[in-house]
């Protein structure tokens, strides 16, 4: 049987493309359908959209990839030969709108679509095409658009001469009823009669579409049966702790390769640190992922990772799939192998695209929500050419259309002095996007916690984590959640290898969980303190080394938001009465109109009710989002470092 999947998510632009690509690509996954002969895709494009939008290019790109192909989507072109107001000579270079698809040697079915027995024709021969190659195949329907670009456009301003034939042309459904009525095959009442079947069951539609008077999720394609207990409270938040045995276990298991595997030299020192620092139960950024990673296949909870060179990671830290160094195309896959009963990992490196692979994954993540879907970008500055699919589906995609995703996108961030296209993931845009009042301090219903509440109405989660167990957390608590929501995390670089970036397994263990913000531990309260430091990711590091540097570390306290939105008003206004002789700063390394400043600021004084006010640390504002320049970079965090400091 063949499951046809089209989405209810629709798209001039083509951005949905990949949606349905991944959302198919999941279907046949969960149903373990690895030839495709159960689910397909079905797109349906426009003449120009088809030529003119890169994001077709980039999924057919997917088409025949081990780990995102679909064994084979149908495209069916409804070309009406114009482009709302341009004609083909204005908007292709090719003779054909469907010249894309020879990139992967589709064929090409040009069909006229007055001639609806020819059309049924060519749908079979691409059914059959598609069922034996497992390929993609493309329906051209040339055809004319009858009215403008909506009913009441008005074609003849730019197209007069098109519109004089179009305006004499019979439509289509009076050329074959005149065709099949001359040939016998029907009478000219038999032929009405169908016809009004169809009105009348288009007018009981309608009909029945004005008696609606609430929204129903029974056209969702994917209601995930199950899931949503309707009517029930919040659950509270559980622990995201693991018991240590399991911690150990993973992790033992993560840094031993099989005996009889080729292992490269450097990557046996990688291992073997890996399980040094098990012994001393510590746990750095990579370790931390993989923990938490392993943790919930072990939970039977499927995780797919997904993005360019993740499998080894951008910053040569992850080593997910080991490859052997004598046997071409051999390779070890540790977080597969924990238990015999453990859910699949999935861990690919995708093609050089951002744009239809983070569309990919979230249509792979909108299929199940027990399951963690992870798209990690090369460098956070990249994921601007996946702004439509952030823009369109990610932020807005529940307000749209009641549709939740539990997609986690890792976005690696900081301030090194590696230029402008290398330094910022740009979280101003996303929290622009945050759906949270800076004006209002949640008040969540009795015996719902603010975090959890704020977690429920907020359209997603932004967070730039400081330690591994943070991470290790977060990605936890993305499964546990009695809702979904998309997650965005800062990944950091330098401190992927900080000999301080570390956690101890006593904050990764069962009872533990995740800490929106984490206080000063050396000074966790103080009447004397005249300034407090709030800060968020790798500058944290920065401002502990010129405070001890300086012999401060008894006398400002440095705070770190670890989630940023929804903003934790509560933990912000316990953190402040610790210290309530204190003025507060917000130290970042980001420009000023950049990073997070333009968001916390109000939240901040809404927080602590307009009872004290908050200043600025940081880079001054900027069109780039940082100095191509090294040593201008350093002058920057030398400056903002010693004004912190004051």
């Amino acid at each position: 049987v063949c499951v046809q999947l089209l989405t209810c998510l629709v798209c001039m632009c083509s951005a949905v493309d990949p949606v349905v690509q991944g959302k198919t690509r999941a279907e046949q996954f969960y149903r373990g359908d690895s030839k495709g002969q159960k689910t397909m895709s079905i797109l349906i494009h426009g003449d120009a959209a088809f030529c003119g939008q890169g994001i077709v290019y980039e999924t057919f790109h997917l088409s025949d990839l081990p780990d995102y192909s679909t064994k084979g989507t149908i495209h069916v072109v409804v070309n009406n030969q114009i482009g709302f107001t341009t004609d083909p000579r204005f908007s292709r270079s090719s003779p054909y709108c469907t010249d894309v698809a020879k990139v992967v040697g589709a064929p090409i079915f040009h069909v006229n679509a007055d001639d609806p027995e020819s059309v049924m024709h060519v749908c079979k021969v691409a059914a059959e095409w598609r069922n034996t190659w497992q390929k993609d195949c493309v329906i051209d329907l040339v055809c004319y658009r009858r009215n403008g670009h909506n009913e009441v456009d008005q074609p003849m301003f730019t197209q007069p001469r098109m519109y004089q034939t179009i305006n004499k042309h019979r439509n289509g459904l009076e050329i074959y009823r005149d065709r099949i009525v001359s040939e016998g095959t029907v009478t000219a009442d038999e032929f009405q009669q169908e016809v009004q079947k169809y009105d009348e069951i288009c007018e009981t539609a309608m009909r029945v579409a004005k008696e609606q008077s609430h929204a129903e999720d029974k056209w969702l394609d994917s209601p995930w049966k199950g899931f949503f207990n309707s009517g029930a409270p919040l659950s509270p938040l559980r622990s995201t702790g693991v018991v240590e045995d399991r911690l150990m276990h993973i992790g033992r298991k993560f840094s031993t390769p099989p005996s009889d595997f080729n292992l490269h030299p450097g990557l046996k020192r990688v291992l073997n640190q890996r399980a040094e620092m098990l012994n001393k139960r510590q746990v750095d950024w990579a370790l931390g992922e993989a923990l938490a990673i392993g943790s919930l296949l072990m939970d039977n909870t499927h995780v797919r990772l997904s993005g360019q060179d993740v499998e080894r990671g951008t910053f040569s830290h992850r080593h997910h799939v080991l490859h052997d160094q004598k046997k071409d195309q051999t390779t070890f896959r540790p977080l597969n192998h924990l238990s015999d009963d453990q859910a699949v990992y999935t861990a690919c490196n995708s093609s050089l695209s951002e744009f239809g692979v983070l569309g990919f994954e979230l249509g792979f993540s909108m299929h199940n929500p027990n399951s963690l879907v992870i798209w990690e970008a090369q460098f956070g500055d990249f994921s601007n050419t996946a702004q439509c699919i952030i823009d369109q589906f990610i932020s807005s995609g529940q307000a749209k259309w009641v549709r939740q995703s539990g997609l986690v996108l890792l976005l690696p961030h900081g301030y090194e002095g590696m230029g402008p296209e290398h330094s910022s993931g740009r979280p101003e845009r996303f929290l622009q996007l945050s759906s949270d009042d800076p004006d209002t301090v949640p008040s969540p219903p009795s015996g719902v916690s603010a975090e959890l509440q704020q977690l429920h109405d907020i359209n997603w989660i932004i967070a730039n984590c400081s330690t591994p167990a943070s991470l290790f957390h977060i990605l936890r608590r993305q499964v546990s959640l009695d809702f979904r929501k998309p997650l965005v995390i800062f990944t950091p670089k330098s401190l992927l290898r900080h000999p301080e970036a570390r956690s101890s397994l006593d904050e990764m263990t069962d009872g533990t969980s995740f800490q929106r913000v984490l206080p000063d531990t050396h000074l966790p309260q103080s009447t004397s303190a005249q300034t407090v430091i709030f800060c968020s990711g790798k500058v944290y590091y920065d401002l502990t080394k010129e405070r001890k540097q300086r012999n401060l570390e008894d006398k400002i306290p440095i705070v770190r938001l670890e989630q940023i939105c929804p903003f934790p008003f509560d933990r912000v206004e316990e953190v402040m009465a610790s210290y309530p002789n204190a003025s507060i700063k917000w130290v970042q390394e980001e420009p000023k109109n950049q990073g997070y400043w333009t968001y916390v600021q109000p939240r901040f004084l809404t927080a602590l009710s307009h009872k004290k006010n908050i200043s600025y640390v940081g880079r001054k504002t900027a069109a780039a989002s940082a100095t191509g320049n090294k040593k201008q970079h350093q002058t920057e965090l030398e400056h903002f470092l010693n004004k912190a400091m004051e």
